[in-house]
Parts: structure tokens; sequence; C-alpha cells
């Protein structure tokens, strides 16, 4: 099958919409033209009707009747001449038609044939001449053809008195040799302006295309520089229409993919790091234990045992993660007072923060604040919030955690103290693997996930989560989720 680029296409359809638009408009001209022409003619013939008969009354006046028509045809021929045109007659021509008339007339009298005949000679009916009829007073046929139901006729008067009609066959088409050419050229002149019209469109039309091609070209071709994996590409925009916003979403779209082409490389190297540093010491502390460097005492176990609890940890909560990414974490919803299970969490990590010389507030509304939420996965986002409060504060500084109500929301403020996070850095918190002193040591904390955790879990319960600068001096961290109806 023959395979017609999008150019040529394009060039096509223009083409073949040009001529439509030609033929259409060569219809319509040719068809007002065939009719104000045939009109124009009409108008014409009528005009010289009107002077027929003008000179038929004079001649009922001179002649005292119609007889002399019968008697002598050629006298009919000699006005119907007096209404031409003087530029159209040609004495010569008329001489030798009235001559053959007398002759015609002798040989049909001889004959005993009708003189002038009813019927006009075929190929001639359609001559102003021979579709001009006259008849007496009493509608009686006196010269021209017989006439058809319907006609209008002119009433012929003299001194008051109608002594005649006059009367003019309906023209069914053009006969006459100058009318006929005429209407030649001009459909000739139609057609030469039709061909140059779309000669002239097949001209434009090409470059056109190839124009208007060419921004989808250079997107063509970046597309295939994209899928390629080369994400740095980008197009120019050159306009502001349809193809210019294609052009920035693309860039858009290269931007984006970009991006995440250098977060699952930065996502890869993280998660290699944070899995090889505890699997190095596991190595070690086995290794060791091998070559009896080191005795498998209670606190040589107890060490192996503490890096196979932060590589579950870490596997644990890559897992979480990844469910919750997939839409797989299970929700077993209900209803639940929030000030309740924040209490309850908070009273929990007293003891650990106690131990690290931090000091811990919880301050909560005597009434229940409803929510419509699974326990387990709220237990698990206020632990993770706790755990890094714990892990990030320096010692001697404090943690205040508030709740309060806000038209159909309630609010969960965690205000803890130095170190605080750059402004800058506070809305890459909730990303993976991130840690605001940018240090890949584990000697603070964990590996980077709690908080990722927590912005799924929130998300997913209809509730939004978000850091700012601490008034203690660190970081605070409000979540908000939506109250729902009352307590069961």
């Amino acid at each position: 099958m023959l395979k017609i680029g999008i150019k040529y296409r394009l060039f096509l359809a223009m083409l073949a919409a040009t001529a439509v638009a030609v033929g259409c408009m060569y219809l319509i001209v040719q068809w007002s033209f065939n009719r104000g022409f045939v009109q124009y003619v009409n108008t014409l013939e009528q005009e010289r009707l009107e002077n027929l008969a003008g000179e038929l009354q004079q001649a009922y006046v001179e002649e005292g009747g119609w007889e002399f028509l019968r008697r002598d045809p050629v006298a009919w021929l000699r006005l119907m001449v007096r209404t031409l045109p003087p530029e159209l007659v040609d004495p010569a021509r008329l001489q030798r038609l009235e001559q053959r008339l007398e002759r015609r007339a002798e040989r049909r009298a001889e004959r005993g044939e009708r003189i002038p005949p009813r019927e006009p000679p075929p190929g001639l009916a359609q001559k102003f001449e021979l579709r001009v009829l006259l008849l007496d007073a009493d509608h009686r046929q006196v010269f021209g053809p017989p006439p058809s139901p319907g006609l209008a006729l002119r009433p012929l008067q003299v001194n008051g008195q109608t002594v005649g009609y006059l009367g003019l066959l309906p023209r069914r088409g053009l006969i006459d040799v100058h009318q006929l050419r005429f209407v030649r050229q001009q459909k000739l002149a139609l057609v030469l302006v039709a061909a140059v019209m779309l000669l002239v469109s097949a001209l434009i039309a090409l470059p056109l295309a190839q124009r208007l091609l060419r921004p989808l070209r250079a997107l063509a071709a970046a597309t295939h520089r994209l899928t390629a994996g080369e994400y740095a590409t980008r197009v120019e925009v050159t306009a502001r229409d349809e193809l210019g916003q294609l052009a920035g979403d693309f860039n858009v779209l290269a931007l984006t993919l970009e991006k995440n082409e250098a977060s699952r490389r930065q996502w890869v190297a993280d998660i290699s790091h944070e899995l090889r540093t505890p699997l190095a010491v596991l190595r070690g502390e086995v290794e060791a234990l091998q070559d009896g460097i080191r005795q498998p005492t209670p606190a040589a176990i107890g060490s192996l045992h503490g890096e196979i609890l932060h590589l579950g940890r870490l596997i644990d909560d890559l897992y979480q993660l990844a469910l919750s990414d997939l839409g797989a974490l299970n929700y077993r919803k209900q209803q639940l007072d929030l000030g309740e299970l924040v209490a309850e969490v908070a009273a929990g990590y007293r003891q650990s923060f106690a131990q690290h010389r931090l000091e811990l507030t919880v301050s909560v509304p005597t009434r229940p604040l409803p929510v419509f939420a699974d326990p387990e996965r709220l237990h698990q986002l206020f632990v993770n919030l706790l755990e890094n409060s714990l892990r990030y504060t320096d010692p001697g500084g404090r943690l205040a955690i508030t709740l309060e109500t806000q038209a159909e929301r309630v609010a969960v403020d965690l205000f803890d103290s130095a170190p605080g996070v750059a402004a800058a850095d506070l809305d890459k918190l909730f990303e993976r693997l991130y840690r605001a002193e940018g240090s890949r040591s584990r000697a603070t904390g964990g590996a980077g996930l709690g908080l990722a955790i927590c912005r799924n879990i929130v998300e997913a319960h209809g509730g939004i989560i978000g850091a700012r600068p601490s008034p203690l001096g660190g970081v605070w961290i409000r979540v908000e989720l939506p109250l729902s109806g009352g307590m069961p």
C-alpha cells in the first residue's frame, strides 16, 4: 500500500478544499451568468416587441387592416428590420432575403399552401422573428406561429380600439450565433480563471504545508530522542497557537521525565547505600566471629541482632511505601477519638524522651475529636513523627503537641526545638530518603522514609501534612484530618 507523508496529505487536503471552492464558485457564476444573460436577452426582445407593436399600429393605420401582411410576407420582414439596431442591418443581405422570401411565397401560392406557414422551419423555431405572432381583433391568426395556452398578448390599439394582439412565444434556449459565441467565450474565461486559481493554490499550498510541518517535524525528532533516553531534549516554542502549546507541553514532559529519571537514580543509589551499610556491618561482625577475632558473647550477638532489626525496619518501610504507591495498603477504618489516640502514643514515648533529656508536652481538648480512620495506620503515623523528633532534636530541648479543631477539620501540631531546617528544605522533608542534614550517616536516625510514609497515610485519610519553621527553633509539623459525624 502506498504511504503518503503528512506533508503531501496536508497539501492534497488544501488543494482539494480549493478545488471544491473553485468548482462551487464556477457553478454559481455560470448559473448566475446564464440566468442573467437570458434575462438580458429577454429584456432586449421585450423592447424590440414594443417597437414592433408601434410599427404594426402605424402600418395598420396606413394600410387600413392586416390583409397586406397576408398578401405580402416580405412586408412582415420589413417591419421586423425596422426594430433592429441600425448597426445590425445589412442592406445587401436584407435584399437577398426579401428576394428569397418572394420566390418561396410564389412557389407556395402555386401549390396552394398557406402563406405564411403555420409552423416555422425546423432549427429556427427559437429565433425572435419566428416566435412573434399577430392576431386580429377576433383572435384569428394573421402572421406567425399559433399561440400557446396561457400566452400573454399585448393589445394593439388604434384610436382607442383594439385592432389586434401581439405575442411572443417563450424562449427555450439560445440559438443566435453571436449570443452563443459570447456565452462560449465567457465559459472559457471562467474555466481559465478556475485553472489559474487551482495552479496558484497548488503553488502556495506546498510551501505552506512544508512550513506548517516544520514544528511538527521538530517535535517528532525531539520525541524520538526522548524515547531514546535523552531527557535533556527541548524544542523551541515559536508560536502561541496549538503547536506552540504542544511544544510547551512537550518541554514540560521532558523536564518531568528528566526529574523523575534523576530521582530514580538517586533512589536506587540511596537504597543501595542504606542496604549496604547494615549488610557491611553484619558481614564484618560475622567474619570476625568466623576468624575468631571476636567471641560469640551476648554483646556481640546483641550487636548483630540490632543490625538485623535495623535492616528489617528498613525493608519493612520500603515495603510499606511500595504498597502505598500501588494502592494495595489495607486500611480498616472506624470511628475513633483522635485526641485519645495521640495521648496514648505520646504516653508510650515519655520514657524515651526522658532518657534523651527531652521534654514532651501534650495538649488535648477534653471533648472528643471524632475521625473515621484506621487506628493502626494513625498509630504508625504519630509513632513516625515522634521518632523523627526524638532522633533529630538536641538534648535539653522539647516537643509540644497540640490539637485544635478548625471548621470541619482537626489539626495536630508538633513543635520541636532546635536544630531547625532551612526554609528551602522544608518541602523536601516528605521526600523519600531525604534527611535535612544531608549526611548519609546513620548515627542520627533512620533511612529517611518515615515522613514519606506519614504523607501517604495522611493523604489516604483525606488529610494534608506540611512542615514550617517552629516557634521553638526546630520544625513545626501540622497534620490536618477531616472530622466525622460523631462517635458511635
